[in-house]
């Protein structure tokens, strides 16, 4: 990207996307905006920009040298290890600092203090979800230990030095679209931003639309549509392992199938809340299976797609430690990467941690509710919603001993409209120091010290893949998992005594790990992490296809090179398509399909199941196969309750090939039976019309017809990449959606010399002005690698070095 006539196009395409979008964004004036001495003028970087400093700060203890190498990636060496933290939060500030503040805004429900009354909505929501107050606890155990409270003092230090160092001209341009200025970082900041990503990965929910659904179905249609477990599930932990009895053994209240499975919906609007496919990828493969005879680790984690990236590469190197990998702007330590003895990495636990309990007021002042028999008193919280140019908004929030209630009479969020009272339970909410796990991992030499470490982790619940130099490999679903029985948390309970609470939480030594397994790998991709045998409830909901295609590849494969796992982690092969094309094609009746529709039955004959950049079939099997799912259920699910639950994707297909007479084929509002052959042909003929105005468009091809983009943080188009030209989609390995995606792809090979590669859509520069803003995107796009540099001190004349930033005291 080149910087000035990047910047020349940016200020008029965003003045006159704020001209003509004043309700999403409070502009500062036009004039200040184009000033030459403190407008987006001088956020024009020149190509050849020297990053070089010598900078001195009171607060460290001893020298640190940040190496920045010509990808911008810094690698810090610090004598003292908070000096590093310092460093850290300072780069962080220095190139993200517009990101840093507005998650952190977002997460605490005062985005509107930056963007005005559009937010207003989401910041009621998240003040009455308890993010603060999640924020406020977590703190409080953070603090406690005083290892950590010295890491996050030095860190905050470090992103106020650099504020505190910034004039008018010298503002990210974002503040300069907004006339805004940035506040002072703290440490409650970090706990805000730690808790905005367990909202991201632990904080989707489908409590109400399964109420819905399970009063609208019967108990037996119910559980075809939404079975507790999936026909093609290969597990986490491979089936057969056994495991001891339980400690907890959760009861189910007597009335609790009658309370279920009874006429009582939840009359909502649909429901805004994370993308439910915030999901990853990550595997380690054993010494035993690899052609180096190390083990490798690989991580992909798939989250929204933005710029700048939610991550920023880095090296970090005290006389304590040394280690590489992705960082969060926001917090210290790598979160995902590698040291000097091992490798860590992570995807989403995706269990169900987020409960909602129906509360029985006394009156409508709200200051008592009826709870085990008795009225309770409630707390309440007042919460102050500053916006931009407007009036200050109060929201007082009733807290019960399940937590806040956050739909209520005064406050439905644009969604519950039956004027009852939920409270949310969210373990998100209670007591933990989820820092301490990074931390502690970057510090890690062997097995037992990644046990010590994740264990720790509470909440988002993570599965924890390892890989050490010794060659232990490992994985861990990690997390405080509620002990719940079976069904529990799936619909909207009664608060009105304890008897549907959480019973306790699955104790440390029964959450399922793998050490060492005799097949040689270890894999998750978000699913379900056991089979039935496993004797605590885990839900309903996982993804089944990605686990399913790696471990099939994994266990298939020997002498693995690291270049073979960069090719796994970039597959386009669609494993869905190949269960359903077959039975598809095996059901047309020809005879009744016209030239245009034989036309794409002749692509979808052809293709070769790969959602490539320029397959025309995978086009045409994901309208062809959306129509049928839409065919098989609209007639079933049109007079529902909304917001309800579609069933999930495997549940069609595992259907469809057990049994050619699904009861969900025939369509209720007919007089005749319809069968499979009935559905495949509705779904091709409009499928068809479909695809022929795509194809009009010029679209036809995957990548074109997806239309993956990464936007910028404010949406606005001359800050953001699209149209890119890349392939894979939701049930591949590669996991690319139109906004969503793999943020971040790790391979390391832990030979004697570690051999690491890695990649994420965007770049290490939030300015949009600066040419290493997205400079990785065409790289990610082609699914290619950067080689990732461990830098060692004696290496500071390398030629890899490009600039030098000397910090002292």
């Amino acid at each position: 990207m080149r910087p000035i006539p990047f910047i020349i196009t940016a200020a008029i395409t965003t003045a006159f996307i704020i001209i003509l979008n004043t309700k999403l964004l409070v502009p500062a004036p036009l004039g200040a905006l184009l000033s030459p001495q403190h407008g987006l003028w001088q956020n024009a970087e020149p190509a050849d920009k020297n990053f070089s400093e010598d900078l001195k700060f009171p607060q460290l203890k001893g020298k640190t040298s940040v190496y920045l190498d010509e990808r911008l990636v810094p690698h810090i060496f610090a004598e003292q290890e908070n000096d590093a933290y310092f460093v850290q939060g300072y780069l962080h500030a220095k190139f993200r600092l517009f990101q840093m503040d507005l998650q952190t805004l977002v997460a605490a429900g005062r985005a509107a203090e930056m963007v005005g009354e559009v937010a207003l909505k989401h910041d009621k929501e998240f003040r009455r979800l308890g993010m603060v107050f999640a924020a406020e606890t977590a703190l409080k155990e953070m603090e406690s230990n005083p290892d950590i409270k010295a890491t996050c003092d030095a860190y905050t230090a470090g992103v106020n030095a650099y504020i505190n160092s910034l004039t008018e001209s010298t503002l990210p341009v974002e503040y300069k679209l907004l006339g805004k200025k940035p506040s002072q970082w703290s440490n409650f900041k970090i706990a805000l931003f730690l808790k905005l990503m367990s909202n991201d990965l632990a904080g989707h929910d489908n409590d109400f639309e399964m109420t819905n659904a399970q009063s609208f179905f019967s108990k037996e249609d119910f559980d075809l549509l939404y079975p507790l477990v999936q026909d093609s599930l290969d597990p986490i932990i491979p089936r057969g392992t056994v495991y001891n009895a339980p400690a907890i053994t959760p009861l189910a209240p007597a009335s609790a199938d009658s309370l279920y499975f009874k006429n009582t919906g939840v009359t909502a609007e649909e429901l805004t809340k994370p993308d439910p496919n915030n999901g990853s990828n990550n595997w380690a493969v054993s010494g035993k299976k690899t052609a180096s005879g190390a083990p490798i680790l690989c991580n992909d984690p798939h989250l929204g797609l933005n710029l700048p990236s939610i991550w920023y590469e880095m090296q970090i190197s005290t006389p304590s430690f040394n280690a590489y990998g992705a960082t969060f702007p926001g917090s210290p330590c790598v979160i995902i990467g590698y040291n000097d003895s091992c490798a860590f990495g992570f995807t989403n636990g995706g269990r169900d941690v987020r409960d909602y309990y129906e509360i029985k007021f006394k009156d409508a002042t709200r200051k008592q509710y009826w709870f085990n028999n008795e009225w309770r008193n409630t707390e309440f919280r007042i919460e102050t919603l500053n916006i931009a140019d407007k009036p200050t908004v109060y929201d007082t929030v009733a807290y019960t001993i399940f937590g806040p209630v956050m739909y209520d009479d005064r406050f439905n969020g644009g969604r519950l409209t039956n004027n009852k009272n939920y409270a949310v339970r969210w373990k998100a909410h209670d007591k933990s120091n989820d820092l301490l796990v990074f931390k502690m991992l970057n510090h890690a030499k062997n097995y037992a010290d990644y046990q010590a470490a994740v264990v720790n982790l509470s909440v988002p619940g993570q599965n924890c893949v390892f890989a050490c130099k010794n060659g232990d490999i490992a994985i861990r679903t990690q997390g405080d998992w509620p002990a719940k029985w079976k069904g529990q948390g799936d619909f909207v309970m009664p608060g009105v005594d304890s008897s549907y609470m959480w019973q306790g939480m699955i104790p440390q030594n029964e959450v399922p790990y793998q050490y060492n397994p005799e097949r040689g790998f270890v894999s998750s991709a978000n699913q379900k992490p056991t089979d039935a045998t496993y004797p605590y409830y885990l839900g309903r909901e996982y993804p089944v296809a990605r686990g399913l295609i790696i471990n099939k590849r994994l266990a298939a494969m020997e002498q693995i090179t690291p270049l073979q796992m960069q090719q796994l982690q970039t597959d386009n092969y669609n494993i869905y398509a190949s269960q359903m094309v077959p039975v598809i094609l095996k059901n047309i009746n020809e005879a009744s399909l016209n030239a245009d529709v034989k036309k794409y039955v002749a692509i979808l004959k052809s293709w070769d199941l790969r959602n490539d950049v320029n397959s025309k079939g995978a086009t045409v099997y994901d309208c062809i196969y959306k129509q049928f799912k839409n065919f098989v259920y609209e007639d079933e699910f049109a007079k529902a309750p909304k917001p309800i639950l579609m069933p999930f994707e495997s549940t069609l297909i595992e259907a469809t090939l057990r049994d050619s007479a699904y009861k969900f084929f025939d369509n209720i509002n007919t007089p005749q039976k319809e069968t499979l052959p009935d559905m495949v042909d509705l779904a091709l003929k409009a499928a068809a019309k479909q695809l022929a105005t795509i194809e009009a468009d010029g679209k036809l091809e995957w990548a074109k017809f997806k239309d993956t983009r990464v936007n910028s943080l404010l949406k606005l188009p001359a800050f953001s990449r699209l149209h890119l030209p890349i392939g894979g989609g939701t049930n591949m390995i590669n996991a690319t959606r139109e906004e969503h995606g793999p943020s971040w792809r790790m391979v390391v090979s832990l030979t004697e010399k570690t051999e690491a590669y890695g990649v994420y859509p965007g770049g290490q520069n939030g300015n949009p002005g600066s040419k290493y803003y997205d400079s990785f995107i065409d790289e990610w796009v082609a699914g290619k690698y950067y080689t990732l540099w461990m830098m060692t001190k004696d290496e500071t004349k390398d030629a890899r070095v490009k600039w030098t930033i000397n910090f002292s005291n």
